[in-house]
């Protein structure tokens, strides 16, 4: 292996991975029609025995991929620019980061928003007292560590590995092309090919997982909104098909104009919304929450970095919620990473650090802190009942939190609109990095080939969403990928290392 697996050999281009990609996609996603409850209970069970197995592994990579990209930061490898010395960044920051929220977790974000800090609050870790005061505090601390830091730890070092190697190598964004790159020798295409497979996997289960949860979310959003029924399947498959052709149609603009259009017209609306609640909702109770949450947050990071249930009847509960979110960053990483290195010519190693995995936390910080402590507003001091509904249907929280305020229709009109253009940016954006995964890297893949994994995409997200088992179906399936590629980030992060070495020594 070590002769195979050399440096100093040709570099020989890559195997091809778009037909065995597709034969594993197509043969899932037909299995998963003809049967979608067997695909359901498989899939539960592949990720239930991976958690048991190595739960402990999977929380030591996420909290070691967050302390690398802060130490990468702080080192003189932060001053490294990725691209040539000259090279300045091609998008705005706003712009920029607003593509950063939209690929990233934008529609987890209004889908969680407010519901899991009161699912928290209502239902906590093992041993802890439900429904206090302290359990509000506690609920945000528990949905900011899912949500902040580590996600994008994840992100950052999934992206900074691509741009790296690929505006300052010359490689390929393909996720094999560090491994190419670092390690000569016909072992290192294959495994390379391995590589980007299990990449292609990761984006494909990871995107049609959370296509199939933002489907679900807009039909209780068009229940709210005009009182369609909430299980149709017939609606349901509508929903699914009209995505399906908005995203395909997305994918025929170029990056700079779709994306990047679609993009800051979220982040706009998103923003909107947001200072609405704040202002219209209990303001001085809501900027109390975010700022206490923040504190408490970075008081708690350490301990929960590491925190797992061996000595106690917690491990459900920790596999359910927590291992399930950082696999979950895990999954998408191959996504993200793709598109955020394609976004970040130019910057700093240190600017590029520190704006993937800061500012998008910050903002996070705050969206939990206005929604989660809006529906913690209800439960404690309100009229109650909200987190009835989100324990019964975690899909309706949101709009069942726009019924308490004033203007329900006008802020329940503008998140699905939300919904749909963040469903739509990200199955857009994944198409792409699909496409560009099996045609050894074009930047520019064919139509046909986005389209083809565009299907594929809806059609994974279909089986999970007519299996019958809901959210938790949909979840598991947007993880299944991860957990081999999280294997392939810590080779990436190994060439990484290695290359950043050599060029400091030089």
């Amino acid at each position: 292996m070590a002769r195979l697996l050399t440096p100093g050999a040709p570099i020989h281009p890559p195997i091809r991975v778009f037909a065995p990609s597709l034969v594993l996609c197509g043969l899932v996603a037909a299995v998963g029609i003809i049967a979608p409850e067997q695909v359901a209970q498989a899939t539960q069970s592949f990720t239930s025995f991976s958690l048991e197995a190595l739960d402990w592994f999977f929380l030591l990579v996420t909290s070691g991929f967050l302390l690398l990209s802060l130490l990468l930061a702080l080192s003189s490898a932060g001053d490294l620019r990725l691209g040539r010395p000259m090279d300045r960044p091609e998008f705005t920051l706003i712009s920029w980061l607003a593509m950063l929220f939209a690929a990233g977790m934008g529609s987890g974000l209004l889908f969680w928003g407010a519901a899991e800090p009161v699912w928290h609050f209502l239902s906590p870790p093992p041993g802890q007292e439900a429904m206090t005061a302290e359990a509000g505090r506690r609920a945000l601390v528990i949905t900011n560590f899912h949500w902040g830091l580590h996600a994008w730890g994840v992100y950052g070092i999934a992206a900074l590995v691509l741009a790296w190697f690929g505006y300052r190598k010359d490689t390929t964004f393909l996720p094999s092309a560090p491994l190419r790159a670092e390690f000569r020798g016909p072992l290192a295409r294959w495994v390379g090919a391995l590589t980007d497979i299990i990449a292609v996997l990761a984006v494909v289960f990871g995107v049609a997982g959370s296509l199939g949860m933002g489907i679900l979310q807009i039909m209780a959003g068009l229940h709210a909104v005009l009182g369609t029924p909430i299980e149709s399947p017939t609606l349901m498959a509508a929903l699914l098909v009209a995505t399906t052709i908005a995203y395909l149609l997305s994918a025929s603009t170029s990056l700079d104009k779709g994306i990047q259009i679609l993009s800051n017209l979220n982040m706009a609306m998103a923003v909107a919304i947001l200072v609405y609640l704040l202002v219209v909702g209990p303001t001085a109770f809501l900027m109390q929450t975010v700022t206490t949450s923040v504190g408490d947050y970075l008081a708690a990071l350490v301990p929960l970095s590491t925190r797992l249930f061996p000595l106690e009847e917690g491990e459900d509960w920790s596999h359910a919620w927590t291992l399930t979110y950082m696999i979950w960053w895990v999954a998408w990483a191959p996504f993200t990473g793709v598109f955020i290195a394609r976004i970040s010519r130019g910057r700093t190693i240190r600017e590029f650090l520190l704006g993937v995995v800061c500012l998008p936390t910050l903002f996070s910080l705050l969206w939990f802190g206005v929604f989660g402590g809006t529906g913690l507003y209800l439960e404690l001091f309100g009229g109650g009942g909200f987190g009835v509904v989100v324990m019964s249907d975690v899909t309706k929280a949101l709009f069942s939190l726009f019924g308490n305020l004033p203007g329900t229709l006008v802020l329940n009109w503008i998140a699905l609109a939300l919904i749909s253009i963040f469903l739509i940016t990200s199955a857009d954006s994944a198409s792409f990095v699909l496409g560009m995964l099996t045609t050894g890297g074009s930047t520019d893949p064919p139509s046909s080939r986005k389209i083809t994994w565009g299907v594929i995409i809806a059609v994974l997200a279909s089986a999970g969403m007519f299996s019958g088992g809901g959210i938790p179906i949909l979840r598991a399936l947007a993880i299944v990928g991860a957990i081999p590629f999280t294997f392939v980030l810590l080779l990436q992060v190994t060439c990484l290392l290695r290359s950043l070495s050599e060029e400091l020594r030089s």
